[in-house]
């Protein structure tokens, strides 16, 4: 099966968020770098190295059989001519319930390769929750 070629970082950050929501390991696989270097970082997990440790990491995540709808918002993009950072929200929601996960912040890094547009690095936070505004000043009276 010959490789995806992803002519743009938008392209390749694109097909990764399809196979987020489509828990496809080869599609997931096929955005990333080839190159051991790359790094990956789920919400709230340990640094993953490598081909291996990422593979082994989104085959656990689509194993657990969660389908999630996915939105993407507040998407800031910086490009180089070889290198491109994307900062993100990722909003998620699952068929059935009433209400959105935790949204994530997201950085994805992809590089320009021979082969198209790769990701060599993603990581996600929980976003901070919507605070409660604090309460009013007590009234002094003077």
């Amino acid at each position: 099966m010959p490789a995806r070629i992803f002519p743009t970082a938008q392209d390749a950050e694109a097909a990764f968020y399809e196979a987020l929501e489509r828990s496809d390991l080869e599609l997931m696989m096929a955005v990333w770098s080839e190159d051991e270097d790359i790094v990956c970082i789920h919400p709230g997990g340990e640094r993953l190295v490598g081909q291996d440790q990422v593979r082994d990491s989104w085959r656990q995540i689509f194993a657990a059989g969660t389908r999630a709808r996915l939105h993407v918002t507040r998407q800031v993009a910086i490009a180089g001519p070889m290198v491109a950072v994307h900062s993100l929200h990722e909003n998620f929601s699952v068929p059935g319930e009433k209400h959105p996960l935790q949204p994530v912040v997201a950085t994805n890094v992809y590089l320009r390769t021979a082969a198209g547009w790769r990701m060599i690095a993603h990581h996600g936070s929980p976003a901070p929750g919507s605070a409660e505004p604090p309460p009013p000043p007590p009234k002094i009276l003077h």
